[in-house]
Formats: C-alpha cells, sequence, structure tokens
C-alpha cells in the first residue's frame, strides 16, 4: 500500500512538472516548438504551391522561408529545457517566424500596394466617414454599380482603421493592416492575461506568426483585430467582478460595432453569464455592451438605408450582386443553383441559428470554455452555409481555438479552480 501512495504521489509530481512545462512556449518538452514551425513551413510551402491568388502565392514563398528558419534555430538553440539558453533560442525562433510570415511580407505588400481588396474598402470607408459622416454609398449610388467592392459590409467601428490614410494620406505606414496588426498584438495580448495565461507575450508571438494569423494579417486582415475583442471579452468573463464585467461588455461592444459576425458571441456571452452568475450579473454586461454598440452603430441609424444594404442585404445576397467572397463552401455552391439555391440557404441558417439558440437555452453553457466552443461551433457552420463565403472566414473559430488552448496551458498557477473552470468545461 505504501508503495502504491508513492507511485501516486510521483504519478501527481510528474503531472505538475508536466503541466508547468506547457505553460510558456519557452518551456515545452522536447523539440514540439520546432514541430508547428515545421507544420507551419510546410501549410505554407502548399499553399504557395496550389493557391491561384498571386498574393498569396507571395506570402507563402516567404512564409515558408521564415518558418523554415524559425525551425531550425529551434532545433539548434533549442538547449536545456529549462535553460536560460533554451529560452534564448525560443525568443530567437519565435522572431525569425514572426518576421518571416508577417513582418516581412506585410511591409513588402504595403510597400507595393497589394492587399486583398477588403483593405481598399476599409481605407475608402475612412475617407467617405471623414468627407461625407458615414462611411457607407449612398443606395443611389449603389443601384447603378456592378462592382461588389463599392458596398462596405463592415460596421462603422472598422472604418476607424482606415483614418491614418484618410488624414495623412498613402503610404506603408498608414495602410490599414498596420493598425489591425497592432490593434490584435495589444488586445490579444490582453486576452490572454485576463483570460489567466502567464506567458502571454511568448503565446502572442506565437499565434500572430500561426498561419491562422499572419496569412490573413498580411493580405487582408479586416477579421484579425474582431476576433482580438471577441477573445478579450471572453477573457475578462473568466472570472466574476464588476470591473470585468463592464469592460467585457466594452470588448464585445466593440466586436459588435465592427461586424455582424460578433454578434452570436455576445448573444454566448449573455446566456453564460445568465446560467452561471446570475441574470442580474447578465444585465448589467448586456446594459455595457449594448450601450456600446449603439454609440458605435447609433449615429448611422437617422437614415438607416445605406447601412441596411451594404452590412444586411449584400452579405446575404439581397442586394442583387455577387460578393467577391466566394469560396467553394456548401453555401455558396447551393446559392450558385439559382433563387430556390438562394431561398434554400437562407432557410438553412435561419434554422441553423433556430438549433444553436435551442442548444444555449436547454444546455446553456456555464464555463468560458465551454461558450466559446459553442461559439467556434456556430460560427463554424454559419461559414459552411453563408451564400457569400471564404475560407478566411474560419480565422474567427480557429483564433477562439488558439487563445483557448493558450489559457489552459498557460494559466497562472494557483488560480482557482471554480474561476477558470478548464477542466470541467464538458460539464458546462
Amino acid at each position: 500500500m505504501r508503495l502504491s501512495y508513492k507511485r501516486l504521489g510521483s504519478l501527481r509530481l510528474s503531472s505538475m512538472r508536466m503541466g508547468d512545462a506547457w505553460r510558456s512556449p519557452a518551456t515545452w518538452p522536447g523539440y514540439w516548438l520546432a514541430v508547428v514551425f515545421a507544420v507551419s513551413a510546410l501549410y505554407a510551402g502548399l499553399f504557395a504551391l496550389i493557391s491561384s491568388d498571386s498574393i498569396h502565392r507571395l506570402w507563402g514563398d516567404m512564409a515558408f522561408c521564415g518558418y523554415g528558419a524559425a525551425f531550425v534555430v529551434a532545433v539548434i538553440l533549442r538547449g536545456q529545457r529549462w535553460g536560460k539558453a533554451g529560452r534564448w533560442g525560443v525568443d530567437i525562433a519565435l522572431v525569425a517566424a514572426l518576421l518571416g510570415a508577417l513582418v516581412v511580407p506585410l511591409s513588402v505588400m504595403a510597400a507595393r500596394n497589394l492587399s486583398q481588396p477588403e483593405v481598399e474598402v476599409v481605407a475608402r470607408s475612412a475617407v467617405m466617414l471623414v468627407h461625407h459622416g458615414t462611411p457607407y454609398a449612398s443606395v443611389a449610388s449603389l443601384a447603378s454599380t456592378t462592382d461588389p467592392n463599392a458596398y462596405n459590409p463592415y460596421l462603422p467601428v472598422m472604418a476607424l482603421f482606415g483614418l491614418p490614410r484618410a488624414v495623412f494620406g498613402s503610404g506603408a505606414l498608414t495602410d490599414p493592416r498596420i493598425w489591425f496588426g497592432l490593434a490584435f498584438l495589444v488586445v490579444f495580448a490582453w486576452a490572454l492575461r485576463a483570460g489567466g495565461a502567464r506567458d502571454a507575450l511568448r503565446w502572442t508571438i506565437l499565434v500572430v506568426a500561426s498561419p491562422v494569423i499572419a496569412l490573413e494579417l498580411a493580405v487582408g486582415g479586416t477579421d484579425v483585430p474582431m476576433v482580438a475583442f471577441l477573445s478579450l471579452g471572453f477573457g475578462l468573463l473568466a472570472r466574476t467582478s464588476s470591473r470585468r464585467i463592464v469592460l467585457a461588455g466594452i470588448a464585445l461592444g466593440i466586436a459588435a460595432g465592427m461586424k455582424a459576425t460578433a454578434w452570436p458571441g455576445l448573444a454566448v456571452a449573455i446566456v453564460m453569464l445568465a446560467a452561471r452568475d446570475g441574470w442580474r450579473v447578465a444585465s448589467r454586461f448586456t446594459l455595457v455592451a449594448v450601450a456600446v454598440a449603439a454609440v458605435c452603430i447609433g449615429p448611422f441609424l437617422t437614415d438607416p438605408n445605406p447601412l441596411v444594404v451594404n452590412t444586411i442585404k449584400f452579405p446575404l445576397g439581397l442586394a442583387g450582386i455577387q460578393s467577391a467572397a466566394a469560396s467553394p463552401l456548401p453555401g455558396h455552391l447551393i446559392a450558385g443553383l439559382g433563387k430556390a439555391g438562394h431561398t434554400t440557404v437562407v432557410a438553412l441558417l435561419v434554422l441553423t441559428a433556430i438549433g444553436v439558440a435551442a442548444t444555449l437555452i436547454t444546455r446553456p453553457p456555464r464555463t468560458v470554455p465551454r461558450a466559446v466552443f459553442l461559439l467556434a461551433w456556430a460560427m463554424s457552420l454559419m461559414f459552411v452555409l453563408a451564400p457569400s463565403t471564404r475560407f478566411g472566414y474560419f480565422i474567427y473559430p480557429g483564433t477562439l481555438a488558439l487563445w483557448l488552448l493558450a489559457v489552459t496551458a498557460g494559466r497562472e498557477t494557483g488560480s482557482r479552480p471554480d474561476s477558470y473552470p478548464v477542466a470541467n468545461a464538458a460539464q458546462g
């Protein structure tokens, strides 16, 4: 019996040490970081070979070199797992990946003015906001256009990232992608700290340098800041306090003012708070979030038609023009069959929304991990069935999954298990 207890204690100590090892990329066991960079390099290389988009191929070529360099550094300079040399090796590898996969590609593309159309949409919306008081083209002007990029499917907050270009003119430093990236770095690092991650800086660099974020940010980036604010909102809700509830409401209210795809996150957060902390806390959070979103969107509701046409009818394919977002996912393929196909897709989206709502009512999430998992699942279904969609939209569930992985592996030692019950996520 004594031997059994000793063995049990040994297993517990081993488990504790393994948990410590995973809390930071600098202390990962073995060569796991090198494996991550090897997989990233393989992805970038294949992307450069098979993509039909020249901008995507350019990113793939440069990112392959960056990830390759990071892999070599991670293998050669890894050093002792817990030693200072090992940490320096990890830091150099992370910087190499960040430079090769994001900083260099983004700098080259910004200098050459190479980007996906949505970057120009954001820049133009900021110019319109400065000169005309609204980021949306009028319904009359849109009625005669055949250019899908004349529409602005984003909510008003997104135009703020184009203000540097609207005020100071075109240039590499006024490119909206630069400001998308800076916003993501600051907000996502805060989201990790709010969720309980110990080494938020290294985790943030690793996530930003990953293909999930680096590709999207280098070529477009409009989804990047919004998903960072989503992560921050749920990170702040990991613990219940009046200050955190207010800050989470502000974060998710800002996200809801950027793009309509943040609205499901707001609904999931409200239900989770009601189930975990009661309707009084949920009501306070809702009041703050709705007030922030109203401040962001309300001024443009005096003449709601441009807002409705640009942000609702156009993404749903109801504006009489085909969106440029056309990845061969089921929703787009079905909508391409004609009016009946489009009606079918809209009906499937409605049924999906009803199904998610039913899940929220019958099995409301009571923990942040389960709420984030449910949100990622709902978003994935929505993107698969949307009539105007692209593979890049999966940055939302992908980034939320990376954030949840980072805060689960990197949470602070001694965090109260009831304040951030990752282990009990499935019990939601």
